[in-house]
């Protein structure tokens, strides 16, 4: 068949010692990509030697490295082979320096499926087999397999057996469980992108990139064309209409900019649940990838609420699971349950995933001590910052008006200090510790009393003073820890005994007898 398999290529995985598992390859479709994608990350070394040895013996370095790149890619694609035994996965690759790793099929969390453009053009696709144990690198860890490509239909099938455990027939194309629709996206949820800011890291990407380009090749953009007729038309204005144009101009290319990257990343964006207990979440428009979680493994959700969006009444919900991978931001590792959308249809979601209402449920408040602490800690930390510019303005390192404008922050502090107590509350719903803190990132967390590892009581010197405790919920999930922060002493120990019946109780009867 040329090297393309399909679904019908593939008979159920034999049980056990029966019959030895078939090997399968990638597809040989990934040669006609694979090439193409290494000379291009091979570019800068290429034409860097080609430029700069022009005329030099050593100009041959960068073809030679180029050539060792692509050589090393096909060989990749020719020699990786993979197979399903009833106990494993394995994999084979390499040529010259052979490469073997295999993953037990009872310890494997995940099956993510991506799409990537170059994938999408042969209708192909990336599995990524994880066990929820990963490196710190940027790389797979050593309990992670990739498989890049295979057919879609491939994909699906793996996804099936490895995280279902069920064998797949070999007739006709894959279908995949049935399943439930749980939550769709919703074009009218795009408000919400603009206030998501995340515009931000793109633009601070590129101005970061092009001020870099212009300082190595020391040009001046504003004596060329129209930035510098633009330039001189702002040093002619007032400051505060250049100050105002600037912010209004920086305003609309993050909300243009946070619209594209909403669309891109969560177009079609669908969470459904499957027969046998799984949360199948699939999203994206030029890449798409699909997740799968085992409820089995999930632990509790994430309810998060940034300032702009919560001004809006907006919030996203991430799924806390053992085994999903941890980047920067839950979505990044493939938890997100639903992205920026109205907070009331995030509280459904929540509940329909868990089965218990736990992120509407009335909250235990803080004692005002707590308020006590925040307020002390928002107002110190604005006046420690206008002491250090009033010492730079007493060594004419500033002028004076830098940490005299820092003393106007006092008020905001107070604010926001006020907003951090008011978010403060726990509560105990069910199966669920609820706990919610924060003022700029709110967030609400349910987490599974019976999955905790364990209870940790931590107090400060100040919390001593004030008699506030905060309890630190250790889960093998997520973040790996929740706070309850600064609650009263007595309450806080009452409460983690709730928690985690019986666990601090031989502690509180031999406090108490003493």
């Amino acid at each position: 068949m040329n090297g393309v398999t399909t679904a019908e290529t593939f008979p159920p995985i034999p049980d056990e010692g029966t019959a030895e598992a078939p090997w399968h390859r990638l597809d040989r479709r990934m040669l006609l990509i694979r090439p193409v994608l290494d000379v291009a990350k091979s570019l800068p070394l290429l034409i860097g030697t080609l430029v700069l040895g022009h005329g030099n013996d050593w100009q041959w370095i960068g073809l030679v490295a180029t050539a060792v790149t692509v050589f090393v890619g096909i060989s990749h694609c020719l020699t990786s082979r993979y197979r399903v035994t009833a106990t494993q996965v394995e994999w084979h690759t390499g040529l010259l320096l052979r490469k073997q790793r295999a993953v037990p099929r009872d310890r494997i969390r995940t099956v993510d499926v991506m799409s990537e453009p170059k994938h999408r053009l042969f209708s192909l696709a990336a599995v990524r087999i994880g066990t929820g144990r990963h490196s710190h690198g940027k790389g797979p860890g050593k309990d992670e397999l990739v498989l890049d490509a295979v057919t879609g239909a491939e994909a699906q099938r793996l996804r099936t057996l490895l995280l279902h455990r069920k064998p797949v027939e070999a007739a006709g194309v894959e279908t995949g469980p049935p399943e439930r629709l749980v939550a769709a996206v919703d074009k009218r949820w795009l408000r919400y992108a603009p206030f998501t800011l995340s515009g931000i890291a793109v633009v601070g990407a590129t101005v970061g990139t092009l001020y870099h380009f212009v300082h190595e090749l020391h040009l001046d953009p504003v004596r060329y064309g129209p930035l510098r007729e633009l330039a001189q038309q702002y040093t002619a204005a007032p400051t505060w209409l250049v100050v105002l144009t600037a912010a209004v101009g920086l305003l609309v290319v993050v909300s243009v900019l946070s619209v594209g990257g909403y669309v891109l990343s969560f177009w079609n964006f669908r969470l459904t649940r499957e027969d046998g207990g799984t949360l199948h979440i699939r999203r994206g428009l030029v890449t798409t990838r699909s997740v799968s979680i085992e409820e089995e493994r999930l632990r509790g959700v994430e309810v998060k609420e940034p300032l702009p969006l919560r001004m809006v009444g907006g919030a996203k919900c991430v799924a806390v699971a053992a085994g999903l991978r941890e980047g920067k931001g839950a979505d990044k590792g493939g938890g997100l349950l639903l992205p920026p959308a109205p907070l009331g249809r995030v509280h459904e979601v929540a509940a329909d995933v868990l089965g218990e209402d736990v992120a509407t449920v009335p909250l235990v408040r803080h004692p005002r001590r707590a308020l006590t602490r925040r307020l002390t800690r928002a107002v110190t930390g604005v006046l420690l910052f206008a002491a250090a510019l009033f010492l730079l303005a007493w060594i004419d390192f500033l002028p004076a008006w830098p940490w005299q404008a820092a003393l106007v922050l006092l008020p905001l502090a107070v604010l926001v200090g006020w907003d951090r107590y008011r978010t403060l509350g726990h509560a105990l719903a069910g199966r669920y510790l609820v706990t919610r803190s924060g003022s700029l990132a709110r967030t609400t967390v349910a987490v599974r009393r019976d999955k905790l590892t364990g209870i940790v009581v931590h107090r400060s010197f100040f919390q001593r003073r004030a008699g506030l405790i905060t309890i630190v919920t250790p889960i093998a999930a997520g973040k790996g820890h929740y706070h309850v922060v600064d609650v009263d002493e007595s309450d806080g120990l009452v409460l983690a005994d709730h928690t985690v019946p019986g666990l601090l109780s031989p502690f509180l009867v031999a406090e108490a007898e003493s």
